[in-house]
């Protein structure tokens, strides 16, 4: 049920940034969703549909874009996609690491310097990217 949650703060976000800077006529809004969001987009994009309807944004187009997951090396400062640290990974450690991310660093490290010492930074959480008004 946290996709109806997300998609009613976006929708609330994007009325809410429509009122502050006086826009005319939103025509499209590009929401990104991170990789590692863990959200069922369909279920997520019916919500949208169904919560902008009495809205502003009734008429306005959703776009969503899948923002790819990324590490950081914190020892040597190489960047990799996460889904190349996990393809080795068995479903179980795989799903460890989805409901308690902080075990990532017990099965991945860096592939240049061998550390598990990094951060993500990219491909998390729920933001909008992009809004398009009328001219």
């Amino acid at each position: 049920m946290h996709e109806w949650a997300l998609a009613k703060s976006v929708i609330d976000a994007v009325i809410n940034i429509e009122k502050e800077e006086e826009l005319p006529s939103i025509t499209e809004v590009v929401v990104g969703i991170g990789e590692l969001q863990d959200i069922d987009i369909d279920i997520f994009k019916q919500a949208i549909s169904d919560i902008k309807l009495n809205t502003p944004l009734n008429k306005a187009r959703f776009v969503y874009k899948t923002i790819p997951a990324f590490l950081k090396c914190n020892n040597c400062g190489h960047k990799w996609p996460y889904k190349k640290s996990i393809e080795h990974l068995s479903e179980e450690e795989r799903e460890n690491i989805h409901f308690v991310p902080e075990t990532a660093h017990i099965y991945i490290h860096c592939p240049v310097c061998g550390s598990m010492d990094f951060e993500m930074i990219e491909g998390r959480g729920v933001f909008i990217e992009e809004i398009k008004k009328a001219h």
